[in-house]
């Protein structure tokens, strides 16, 4: 489960304290609202489907892994499929094998989403042994998903776009900006994060 709005509001209203221009540009464009997934291996396998595809693609993909596999398919019922049946649910070579890596670690027990490290960046770690999982990946599920509060992906275009807008400066920030920006708001990043997607198309900031 993700951060709750609660979670969110007494995040931001910390940082607001800290950061006048943030505690501004909540005033103008309020608080955002959730974002939750669910827990478990799904989730990312979901990700790894919609890599560098349309919304409509992946939805249009995951439809037919689900007609193929059962809705409540289990690793091994992927595992199980041969290339041309995933072929036909529309993964190519490359998702096949992400997903593959991703349901092989599920099975032998290499990555536990029921008991993934408390530290953060031991679980990330962990998450990005799955082929095709890198590190902004692996901090969507940990923000969105676990809702762990001091998660800040840094690496995100909108992230990045959505903090320099709301911090007024010339020029968006890069990744190890960003990150660096970030260190006064702990262990607050998660709700601020969520921020700056809500402000990133704001026009009135």
């Amino acid at each position: 489960m993700g951060l709750t709005a609660g979670q969110i509001k007494t995040g931001l209203d910390e940082v607001a304290s800290r950061e006048p221009k943030i505690a501004r540009a909540l005033e103008i464009a309020g608080y955002p609202e959730t974002r939750i997934r669910d827990t478990g291996y799904k989730t990312l396998l979901r990700t790894i489907v919609g890599q560098q595809v349309s919304v409509a693609a992946a939805s249009s993909m995951w439809n037919k892994l689900e007609a193929e596999l059962g809705e409540d398919f289990t690793p091994p019922d992927l595992l199980e499929r041969d290339f041309d049946t995933l072929r036909a649910c529309g993964l190519s070579r490359q998702k096949q094998g992400y997903a593959r890596s991703l349901c092989e670690l599920v099975v032998a027990g290499e990555v536990d989403f029921e008991n993934l490290p408390a530290d953060d960046e031991e679980a990330i770690a962990e998450l990005t042994k799955i082929k095709g999982i890198g590190r902004w990946s692996a901090e969507i599920y940990l923000l969105f998903a676990e809702g762990r509060p001091d998660i800040w992906p840094a690496g995100d275009l909108a992230v990045m776009a959505g903090i320099g807008k709301i911090l007024s400066l010339e020029e968006r920030p890069d990744e190890k900006a960003t990150r660096a920006l970030a260190e006064p708001w702990r262990p607050h990043r998660g709700a601020t994060a969520i921020f700056t997607w809500h402000c990133y198309n704001n026009p009135a900031l």
